[in-house]
Protein backbone atom coordinates (compact mmCIF):
# COMPACT_ATOMS: atom_id res chain seq x y z
CA UNK A 1 0.00 0.00 0.00
CA UNK A 2 1.14 3.51 -0.66
CA UNK A 3 0.84 6.28 1.95
CA UNK A 4 1.17 9.92 0.90
CA UNK A 5 0.41 13.44 2.10
CA UNK A 6 -0.35 16.77 0.48
CA UNK A 7 1.57 18.40 3.35
CA UNK A 8 5.02 16.83 2.92
CA UNK A 9 6.88 14.32 0.78
CA UNK A 10 8.54 11.13 2.01
CA UNK A 11 11.83 11.85 3.84
CA UNK A 12 11.26 15.61 3.55
CA UNK A 13 10.70 18.32 6.16
CA UNK A 14 7.24 18.66 7.68
CA UNK A 15 5.70 22.15 7.84
CA UNK A 16 5.71 23.73 11.32
CA UNK A 17 1.88 23.95 11.21
CA UNK A 18 1.83 20.20 11.94
CA UNK A 19 4.15 20.53 14.96
CA UNK A 20 4.23 21.88 18.51
CA UNK A 21 5.74 25.07 17.05
CA UNK A 22 2.62 25.61 14.92
CA UNK A 23 -1.01 24.57 15.23
CA UNK A 24 -0.19 20.95 16.13
CA UNK A 25 -2.71 19.65 13.59
CA UNK A 26 -2.61 16.18 12.05
CA UNK A 27 -1.41 16.01 8.44
CA UNK A 28 -3.38 15.13 5.35
CA UNK A 29 -2.90 11.41 4.67
CA UNK A 30 -4.10 9.29 1.75
CA UNK A 31 -3.53 5.58 1.18
CA UNK A 32 -4.28 2.67 -1.08
CA UNK A 33 -4.94 0.50 -2.82
CA UNK A 34 -5.99 -1.66 0.12
CA UNK A 35 -5.37 -5.40 -0.06
CA UNK A 36 -8.32 -7.69 -0.62
CA UNK A 37 -9.87 -8.66 2.71
CA UNK A 38 -9.27 -5.28 4.39
CA UNK A 39 -11.91 -4.71 7.08
CA UNK A 40 -10.42 -1.63 8.78
CA UNK A 41 -7.31 0.54 8.99
CA UNK A 42 -5.00 1.67 11.76
CA UNK A 43 -2.49 4.53 11.73
CA UNK A 44 0.52 5.25 13.88
CA UNK A 45 3.11 8.02 14.04
CA UNK A 46 6.30 7.16 15.89
CA UNK A 47 9.51 9.14 16.47
CA UNK A 48 12.29 6.52 16.52
CA UNK A 49 14.90 9.22 17.24
CA UNK A 50 13.51 10.29 20.63
CA UNK A 51 16.08 10.22 23.46
CA UNK A 52 14.25 7.43 25.35
CA UNK A 53 13.47 5.35 22.26
CA UNK A 54 10.28 5.18 20.18
CA UNK A 55 7.96 8.05 21.12
CA UNK A 56 4.33 7.61 20.08
CA UNK A 57 2.74 10.73 18.59
CA UNK A 58 -0.45 9.16 17.26
CA UNK A 59 -2.26 5.83 17.25
CA UNK A 60 -5.65 5.31 15.63
CA UNK A 61 -7.52 2.08 15.00
CA UNK A 62 -11.00 1.03 13.84
CA UNK A 63 -10.92 3.33 10.81
CA UNK A 64 -13.64 2.00 8.49
CA UNK A 65 -12.49 0.09 5.40
CA UNK A 66 -14.21 2.60 3.08
CA UNK A 67 -12.00 5.46 4.36
CA UNK A 68 -8.74 6.01 2.47
CA UNK A 69 -7.96 9.64 3.24
CA UNK A 70 -7.83 12.03 6.19
CA UNK A 71 -7.85 15.78 5.65
CA UNK A 72 -5.40 17.99 7.55
CA UNK A 73 -6.68 18.53 11.09
CA UNK A 74 -9.67 16.23 10.54
CA UNK A 75 -11.20 14.51 13.54
CA UNK A 76 -10.33 10.84 13.37
CA UNK A 77 -12.98 8.53 11.94
CA UNK A 78 -11.54 5.79 14.16
CA UNK A 79 -10.61 5.23 17.79
CA UNK A 80 -7.67 7.29 19.00
CA UNK A 81 -5.42 5.78 21.66
CA UNK A 82 -3.56 7.78 24.30
CA UNK A 83 -0.13 8.73 22.97
CA UNK A 84 3.11 9.42 24.84
CA UNK A 85 2.01 13.03 25.45
CA UNK A 86 -0.79 11.48 27.53
CA UNK A 87 -3.58 12.59 25.19
CA UNK A 88 -5.84 10.58 22.87
CA UNK A 89 -5.20 12.63 19.75
CA UNK A 90 -2.43 13.64 17.36
CA UNK A 91 0.60 15.20 19.01
CA UNK A 92 2.88 16.90 16.53
CA UNK A 93 6.67 16.73 16.28
CA UNK A 94 8.46 18.56 19.08
CA UNK A 95 12.04 17.21 19.13
CA UNK A 96 14.24 18.40 22.01
CA UNK A 97 17.27 18.72 19.69
CA UNK A 98 18.38 17.82 16.19
CA UNK A 99 16.33 16.60 13.24
CA UNK A 100 14.01 13.69 14.00
CA UNK A 101 12.12 11.26 11.77
CA UNK A 102 8.35 10.88 12.18
CA UNK A 103 7.27 7.52 10.79
CA UNK A 104 3.61 7.48 9.75
CA UNK A 105 2.34 3.97 9.03
CA UNK A 106 -1.08 2.92 7.79
CA UNK A 107 -2.07 -0.69 8.34
CA UNK A 108 -4.78 -2.62 6.48
CA UNK A 109 -6.35 -4.98 9.00
CA UNK A 110 -8.34 -8.19 8.60
CA UNK A 111 -10.71 -7.25 11.48
CA UNK A 112 -13.30 -4.45 11.76
CA UNK A 113 -12.27 -3.56 15.30
CA UNK A 114 -9.10 -3.96 17.34
CA UNK A 115 -10.74 -4.91 20.62
CA UNK A 116 -9.00 -3.68 23.76
CA UNK A 117 -6.34 -1.68 21.90
CA UNK A 118 -4.15 0.45 24.19
CA UNK A 119 -0.72 2.07 24.06
CA UNK A 120 1.00 -1.04 25.40
CA UNK A 121 -0.57 -3.64 23.08
CA UNK A 122 -1.27 -1.59 19.93
CA UNK A 123 1.90 -2.71 18.07
CA UNK A 124 1.24 -6.40 18.77
CA UNK A 125 -2.47 -6.22 17.89
CA UNK A 126 -1.72 -4.40 14.64
CA UNK A 127 1.03 -6.86 13.72
CA UNK A 128 -1.30 -9.80 14.40
CA UNK A 129 -4.04 -8.46 12.10
CA UNK A 130 -2.12 -6.50 9.43
CA UNK A 131 -2.48 -7.73 5.85
CA UNK A 132 -0.73 -4.74 4.31
CA UNK A 133 0.91 -1.45 5.24
CA UNK A 134 2.37 1.75 3.88
CA UNK A 135 4.95 4.14 5.35
CA UNK A 136 5.56 7.87 5.01
CA UNK A 137 8.44 9.55 6.86
CA UNK A 138 8.42 13.24 7.73
CA UNK A 139 11.40 15.13 9.14
CA UNK A 140 11.40 17.99 11.63
CA UNK A 141 13.96 20.08 13.48
CA UNK A 142 12.96 22.96 15.73
CA UNK A 143 14.37 26.38 14.87
CA UNK A 144 16.30 28.65 17.13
Amino acid sequence: MELSSNDFQNNQDMPSELTCDGKDVSPHLAWGPAPEGTKSFAISCIDPDAPMGDFVHWMVCNIPANVNELQKGQDSPGTEITNDFGKPSYGGPCPPSGKHRYVFTVYALNVEKLEGAARANFPDLVKEHAIGSGVLIGLYQRGG
